[in-house]
């Protein structure tokens, strides 16, 4: 082996460990938003890819850069489509931003009573 390649494959575990470190200590509330930012960073890899690809000479090379491009592009698209469903969740039936979003009255500051469901009944109400 290489001096090279052991010092590659040395930062290659450290970061690994790191990263592993740091995920797992993030509160299980700002893990989605956190990996849906951290996928949508992979468009700066895709630069990379771009780059690499002018400078491969080799079919060993041309097959990194075309699996390195297949990942990249996944992990940009899966991390756009985390992100839409996160704010999907914060959407009404209608299609419209709930009403503290548009500075509408929320239970709070409506005297602290919750409105009842639209087309609700009595029976459904008292429950």
């Amino acid at each position: 082996m290489s001096g090279g390649l052991v010092t590659d494959v040395t930062m290659f575990v450290l970061a690994v460990l790191v990263g592993f470190e740091v995920i797992s200590k993030v509160p299980a509330t700002l893990h989605t938003p956190l990996m849906s930012g951290a996928n949508s960073i992979h468009g700066i890899i895709l630069l990379g890819v771009v780059i690499v690809a002018g400078s491969a000479r080799t079919p060993l090379e041309y097959a990194l850069v075309a699996v390195a491009a297949a990942f990249a592009t996944a992990n940009v698209v899966g991390g756009y489509l985390v992100t839409d469903r996160m704010l999907e969740m914060f959407r009404t039936r209608d299609g419209r931003r709930g009403q503290a979003a548009r500075g509408g009255s929320t239970p709070q500051t409506a005297g602290g009573k919750v409105p009842a469901p639209r087309g609700a009944t009595g029976s459904e109400v008292a429950r």
